[in-house]
């Protein structure tokens, strides 16, 4: 808050407008104070020079200097005889002592002020003490120095100071749990610095708005609000560690923990580098511990709040340090070192965290409740899961689901089958109503992480029960939830677009730097540095500017009947396989019947398929004369382990019948025709039952208009493009320089079928934005999302096109995952490198299959058995898998 009242000092000089100006240009503002001290002031403008200069150097994060600077304005106010004046300058330095940590001294300071002035100036002493009061989460207090600011300075005419008043008592408003009073008083404090010219603090204004978004849930735009609040302070030239906290806060409560991990790691080595205030320092630890939590790195979560607990323990925050307290018991726990004393330490912070009223509190019992029953405590861990779980009722979503979660680990506790199932259900369903407030893809899948253990819990009880309807019902219950629900596409978003084009542009420049290969290295490293940071830059912003998209109004989520499911298949039939605690479960659907099965080890099949991946890689990139003796033994030992281990004795019930096979998220890039029971028949892959059956039920265009792209680069040039187009009657074909991030999408609209042959690039690091490589740069999945009807098949002869990272629960993100929700049927495409010159005549084979009426699965069969002599050519074919539901 920023110290400063409205007289004008000795010679009628307006030098008091340097402290309105330290909260709204910053740097004009203390360039202007040294120029004053750079000359010859008199005591009372030297006083207000220096605590313009102090407040600057606070909000800039060096709070030592800040310090010594106001000390040197209370000097000069004593000189100049002005009990007013270093009343002001008093209220200044108890600010800056509170931002140090040094919150005892601090409240001090604030008592002398108040015994030099009454009346206005009183109110803006009070006024600032309440925000050190705020800080420290003594709440009751702060009000009370609100509500006494705001009664003396009524009659004031000081519009600033009265949004001041604004500001600090929407934040009481919020600590409260009072969202829409909150958002009220920021929005007209907001109204009224920007009146005022007051940049910075209307700055503040929009952050604090920001944090009214997250309490009530619109994560989207918290997140928008806080790239505002960045883009306004970074004009400012202000450190955004506030801005960091409250971002950090965001991104886990959206399930990103790795995004939210490396905010708060930069954040912490900032504040560090700039020494900043003692009290954002504590703040920041804890949620970086938070972040590290999230993240799963118990490591560095006990390193972190074991700094925050001792920063919070200095500063005398009862607020800060129960809350740290609790932080630290959860790493400890995270960390493996169950016992009688962090049950105890658990216990401990339960108790101090209701005692400062923090919801927290619900947090540190349902820890308590877990350790005691690691103990063997039962009744404890009762008493606790029951203190946890009455926030099931009320409160944000997430601590709703926190509060059903400590409800089903109750009654597990208590042997309590149905009550359990009840509880989950109940929880998830809350998580539904927080996922769909969400509008990007990347956001909902993620999200679904909150709801883990609820659905882990609810399919361990259907197994045990030996159910196998149940254990269906309960695995499609928070499987590819984001697929299932179309992601809301931003459509008119210029923003998103004109970022896109710039980093088409970028990465066109970048790849000809590449290519011209020229023989200074030194050189041509520093042409591509500026351009690397600008493809970042953009790329980040991007992410940003999807992230933010509003949610929907589409339903929460797709059940599916398993009656109806079993009508769906008719002949066919449905494995799915379910990952409950590391062993794999086969549900096999079909003929009227569930039957349940138990398979392998869920990290025997990863590693078997990394092997079978390998040997294809080695397929594909071999040239004539290679020695292929080596990849095809692996190949043919893989086949056998994989069904091993992804099946089981399920295998022995599979027939010749089409199969939808629906693997957990991070089982499925899987060569499926490897294994030996899916050789004789058409395979096709599923995200979820649900989605199977949304993709079964796409009805195709009623014009069979085929769509073909050649991209740039490709060593045969695309070959197999003509020799498709030959096959077909109604056909657009897209090369050269009409293959662009523009044209594409148009063709594709409402396409029955398109075949895209380009370079691909999966990003594990940032799925969406994986791409497809187009003559004018990447075609990525933010550009896919804004087709108004995917094609009803697509073929994806690119190499990796259907690779996917695991996201949330079980989800998927990469290009296909962004088809399917758009109202794309069926997609082939490659789990793993293709070879350039082999997948001409698959892809050509692929085609002719499909003219004679073949589904995608039933062609890409055919064409298996047609290559199965060609080492390579059956590598190939081998390599791509049927997606959807064709």
């Amino acid at each position: 808050m920023a110290g400063g009242g409205r007289a004008t000092g000795p010679g009628g000089r307006e030098v008091d407008s340097l402290l309105p100006l330290a909260l709204s240009r910053p740097l004009e503002a203390l360039a202007r104070a040294r120029a004053i001290l750079a000359g010859e002031p008199g005591p009372y403008d030297a006083s207000v020079a220096h605590q313009a200069a102090g407040i600057v150097l606070r909000e800039f994060g060096d709070v030592g200097a800040a310090i010594g600077e106001v000390r040197e304005a209370l000097n000069w106010a004593r000189k100049a005889r002005s009990a007013e004046r270093e009343a002001d300058v008093l209220a200044t330095l108890g600010v800056a002592l509170g931002y140090a940590g040094r919150t005892a001294e601090g409240l001090a300071v604030f008592d002398r002020a108040l015994r030099r002035c009454d009346g206005a100036q009183a109110g803006r002493v009070r006024l600032r003490r309440g925000s050190v009061l705020w800080t420290l989460g003594r709440y009751a207090a702060a009000l009370d120095d609100v509500r006494q600011a705001q009664a003396a300075l009524r009659h004031s005419g000081d519009s600033l100071w009265m949004a001041r008043v604004l500001q600090n008592r929407a934040l009481l408003h919020l600590a409260a749990g009072s969202i829409r009073r909150a958002d009220a008083d920021f929005a007209a404090a907001g109204r009224s610095f920007e009146e005022a010219g007051q940049d910075l603090e209307a700055s503040y204004a929009v952050l604090n708005r920001a944090s009214v978004a997250f309490m009530a849930g619109d994560l989207p735009a918290a997140l928008s609000l806080l790239d505002e609040t960045a883009r306004r302070v970074g004009l400012l030239g202000v450190p955004v560690t506030a801005v960091s906290i409250d971002r950090c806060a965001v991104l886990l409560a959206a399930g990103l923990a790795d995004d939210a991990l490396a905010q708060a790691a930069a954040a912490v080595s900032e504040i560090e580098r700039i020494h900043g205030p003692s009290t954002k320092k504590a703040e920041l630890l804890l949620i970086a511990a938070d972040c590290a939590l999230a993240a799963g790195q118990p490591a560095a979560a006990l390193d972190w709040a074991s700094a925050a607990c001792r920063l919070s323990r200095s500063q005398r925050s009862a607020w800060w340090e129960a809350r740290a307290a609790g932080t630290l018991a959860q790493a400890k726990h995270a960390a493996g070192m169950v016992s009688v004393r962090l049950l105890r330490e658990a216990e401990q912070a339960a108790a101090r965290l209701e005692a400062v009223g923090s919801g927290d509190a619900a947090r540190a019992h349902l820890l308590a409740g877990r350790v005691a029953l690691r103990l063997g405590r039962g009744a404890d861990a009762d008493r606790h899961f029951l203190a946890a779980a009455r926030g099931r009722h009320r409160g944000p979503a997430l601590a709703r689901a926190s509060g059903w979660l400590s409800e089903a680990l109750r009654a597990e506790a208590a042997g309590q089958a149905r009550q359990v199932l009840s509880a989950c259900r109940s929880g998830l369903a809350v998580l539904d109503e927080h996922r769909l407030a969400l509008g990007a893809s990347e956001l909902r899948a993620q999200a679904t992480a909150h709801g883990t253990e609820l659905a882990a819990l609810g399919q361990r009880q259907a197994a045990l029960a030996r159910r196998p309807r149940l254990l269906l019902t309960w695995s499609e219950r928070w499987r590819a939830t984001a697929l299932a629900v179309p992601s809301v596409r931003p459509l008119a978003d210029a923003e998103l677009n004109a970022n896109l084009t710039a980093l088409r542009d970028v990465m066109n420049r970048l790849d000809k730097l590449r290519r011209q290969g020229q023989p200074d290295a030194t050189g041509r490293a520093e042409q591509q540095l500026p351009l690397e940071r600008e493809r970042r830059r953009l790329e980040d912003a991007v992410r940003r500017r999807a992230l933010s998209t509003p949610g929907g109004t589409a339903p929460g989520r797709v059940t599916i009947s398993v009656p109806e499911l079993l009508d769906e298949l008719g002949d066919g039939q449905l494995a799915e396989i379910v990952d409950i605690d590391g062993v794999l479960h086969v549900l096999v659907c079909g003929r009227g019947a569930v039957r349940q099965f138990t398979a392998g080890r869920a990290a025997d099949a990863e590693r078997a398929a990394d092997f079978s991946r390998f040997a294809l890689r080695r397929l594909a990139r071999s040239r004539p004369g290679d020695d292929l003796a080596g990849a095809l033994a692996i190949l043919k030992s893989a086949g056998p382990r994989l069904q091993d281990a992804l099946l089981g004795p399920a295998a022995r019930h599979l027939g010749d019948r089409p199969l939808v096979v629906v693997p957990p998220g991070r089982l499925h890039a899987i060569p499926w025709g490897l294994l030996p029971a899916l050789r004789d028949c058409a395979v096709t892959i599923a995200p979820s039952a649900a989605a199977w059956i949304r993709a079964r039920r796409a009805r195709p265009p009623g014009r069979r208009r085929v769509v073909l792209v050649r991209g740039p680069g490709l060593v045969t040039g695309g070959a197999e493009v003509p020799a498709v187009a030959r096959l077909y009657d109604d056909v657009t074909m897209l090369a050269e320089g009409n293959a662009t991030s523009k044209n594409v999408p148009r063709a594709l609209d409402g396409a029955w079928l398109a075949h895209i042959a380009a370079h691909g690039a999966f990003r594990a690091d940032s799925p969406l934005l994986s791409s497809l490589r187009m003559h004018d740069g990447p075609l990525t999945v933010y550009d896919f999302e804004q087709l108004h009807s995917a094609p009803y098949w697509m073929i994806l002869s690119s190499c990796d096109s259907a690779a996917a990272a695991p996201a949330g629960a079980d989800e998927l993100l990469g290009l296909v995952s962004s088809l399917l929700p758009l109202g794309t049927a069926g997609i082939i495409a490659a789990i793993a490198p293709l070879n350039d010159h082999a997948v001409v005549p698959v892809m050509v084979g692929l085609h002719r299959q499909l003219r004679k009426g073949g589904t995608l699965a039933e062609s890409l069969s055919s064409v298996r058995h047609a290559f199965a002599v060609d080492p390579v050519q059956r590598a190939t074919a081998e390599s791509l898998v049927t997606l959807g539901a064709a």
